[in-house]
C-alpha cells in the first residue's frame, strides 16, 4: 500500500526537514467547511501551545468519519509572534485565541502539492486524538479524481450534506457521476434541517432527474423556489443557507406518480410536525 510520504515525494517533498504532521477536527468548528472558505488556513495559524516552534513544515489534512484525514496543504514554518499580533477576518479568531500567551504561526502554503489538496485521503490511524505528530508512514486510502471532495456514493439513508457539499456536488458533477446517476435513479422525499435552530422542513421529488434534479434547483437558489426558506435566507443571510443540512427520509421509485410521491412527503410532514413547528407552511 502507498504512503503519504510516497506521494508527497512525487511533488518535491522534503522529508528531511523537520515536519509535523497535522489532522485537524474540532466539534467547536466546521473544519471541513473551513477548508472550503479558506479559513483553516488561519484556524490552524493560531494555537495555544508552542506546537510549531521546532518545526520547519508542517502537513496538514482535516479529518473526515473514522478515522480518515484529507490532505489540505503542505505550509513553511516562518516564524511565530504572539497571537495578539495576529490577523482577524470578520469574528474569527475567537477574542480568547488573541491573547498574548498564545502564538500565532506565520504559514507559507507550497504551492506544488496543490494538486493534491482535497484529494488526497488517507489512514490517520488509532490516534485520532493525537492531532499533531511527527512525520511518520500513514497509508493511503484513495486519491480522489481531480475536482472531487465527496466520498464515493455508498448509501440513500447513510449521508448528510451540508449546503456548501451540495454546491459542491452539483458544481463538479463530473467529478461526481456516481453521486449523479444515484440521485437522478430515483424519487424520493427529502429533509433539510436549518442547523441553527433545530427547524424541519420535508420536500419530495420527482421526474427524470429525481432528487438530483430537485436538489439542483437549491444548489442554484438557495431556497429552491419555497417562499420559507427564502423567507429565512433573508432574515439571516449570515446563517443560511449555508447553515442548511440536506439527507434523504425515503426513496421511492420512479413508477410511482406524483400524486403518490406528495402522499408520502405528507405522511413525514405529520410525523416530524415540520408544519406545526417547522419550515413547512402546508
Amino acid at each position: 500500500m502507498l504512503d503519504v510520504v510516497d506521494i508527497l515525494n512525487l511533488f518535491g517533498f522534503d522529508a528531511s526537514l523537520p515536519t509535523k504532521l497535522v489532522r485537524h477536527q474540532d466539534s467547536r468548528y466546521p473544519i471541513e467547511e473551513f477548508s472550503r472558505s479558506g479559513l483553516l488556513e488561519l484556524y490552524q495559524s493560531y494555537q495555544g501551545r508552542p506546537l510549531f516552534h521546532n518545526a520547519k513544515q508542517i502537513v496538514s489534512f482535516y479529518g473526515l468519519s473514522g478515522n480518515r484525514a484529507c490532505f489540505y496543504g503542505v505550509y513553511q514554518v516562518l516564524g511565530h509572534r504572539p497571537a495578539s499580533e495576529g490577523p482577524v477576518v470578520g469574528a474569527f479568531p475567537p477574542a480568547d485565541w488573541r491573547r498574548a500567551d498564545h502564538y500565532f504561526y506565520d504559514l507559507e502554503r507550497d504551492k506544488r502539492f496543490e494538486e493534491l489538496r482535497d484529494r488526497l485521503i488517507i489512514d490517520w490511524g488509532k490516534g485520532a486524538r493525537s492531532w499533531v505528530q511527527k512525520l511518520s508512514s500513514k497509508p493511503v486510502l484513495e486519491v480522489r479524481a481531480p475536482g472531487r471532495r465527496l466520498s464515493p456514493f455508498e448509501d440513500y439513508l447513510e449521508f448528510s450534506l451540508t449546503y456548501l457539499q451540495l454546491k459542491d456536488l452539483i458544481q463538479r458533477e463530473d467529478a461526481h457521476p456516481d453521486w449523479r446517476s444515484s440521485l437522478s435513479a430515483v424519487d424520493g422525499v427529502y429533509l433539510i434541517l436549518a442547523e441553527s435552530s433545530g427547524d424541519l422542513y420535508v420536500g419530495s421529488a420527482c421526474g427524470e432527474e429525481g432528487i438530483w434534479g430537485r436538489w439542483r434547483e437549491y444548489a442554484g437558489s438557495g431556497d429552491g423556489g419555497n417562499a420559507r426558506l427564502r423567507e429565512l435566507i433573508a432574515r439571516e443571510p449570515a446563517v443560511y443557507p449555508d447553515g442548511f443540512r440536506f439527507s434523504v427520509l425515503q426513496i421511492l421509485p420512479k413508477t410511482m406518480t406524483k400524486e403518490e410521491v406528495i402522499h408520502r412527503e405528507a405522511k413525514y410532514k405529520e410525523k416530524l410536525g415540520s408544519r406545526a413547528t417547522g419550515l413547512n407552511a402546508n
